[in-house]
């Protein structure tokens, strides 16, 4: 068989691109979008009703949607966080679905410069890994630090992305812009975990 196909889900897995045969899962989209005009965010909280406004707490409106799932953080620049989405085009979606929310409301809002600012994805490699040597072995990009906090931290150089690496085995991966970064530093990682591979008594 000339292209091995693993099966991950449904979904067979293309082994040229993820030679581990593991493909992380997109957690969470952060991105942002300039609405291109000055908001009124107490009008906005009073319009719409799945908005919170707490100017004390927070300088932004705190907006959601169900479909996507996700979060907008709108501040009165016109500047826009959208939270939450699973994909790129989902996040996008959104972030276009919030625009026009305060469209309705009566300002006149833009839809420019869309950015994908962190892309975070998650998996697991179903086997436990030995912290202390991975640390030892790549002290240079890692932090372990057990009573502060459970898993390592791992920072890539190349793609740049922090890895969050559990004895479980379970890995989260931050700092993407795009998705194949994720991709690339999880296939980068995987060699390292195997070595590093807790042997079961």
């Amino acid at each position: 068989m000339a292209n091995p196909q693993v099966l991950e889900g449904s979904q067979p897995v293309d082994l040229s691109r993820h030679p581990s045969g593991i493909i992380p899962t997109l957690q969470n989209i952060v991105s942002t979008v300039n609405l291109d005009c000055k908001l009124d965010l107490k009008a906005i909280a009073l319009q719409a009703r799945n908005a919170e406004y707490n100017p004390k707490r927070f300088a932004a409106v705190i907006m959601r949607i169900r479909e996507p799932k996700t979060t907008a953080l709108i501040f009165a620049s016109g500047k826009m966080v959208c939270t939450g989405a699973k994909s790129e085009e989902q996040s996008k979606l959104a972030a276009r679905k919030y625009a026009r929310i305060i469209q309705k409301i009566g300002f006149p809002a833009k839809f420019k410069d869309f950015k994908i600012q962190n892309i975070v994805g998650s998996c697991d490699v179903k086997f436990p890994i030995r912290l202390e040597g991975l640390t030892y072995a790549h002290g240079a990009f890692s932090r372990y630090e057990p009573e502060l906090f459970p898993g390592l931290v791992y920072r890539m150089k190349q793609p740049k992305i922090v890895l969050l690496i559990f004895v479980s085995g379970k890995i989260v991966l931050t700092g993407a812009k795009v998705r194949d970064e994720t991709y690339a530093a999880f296939e980068n990682i995987y060699p390292v975990l195997t070595e590093f591979r807790k042997v079961q008594q």
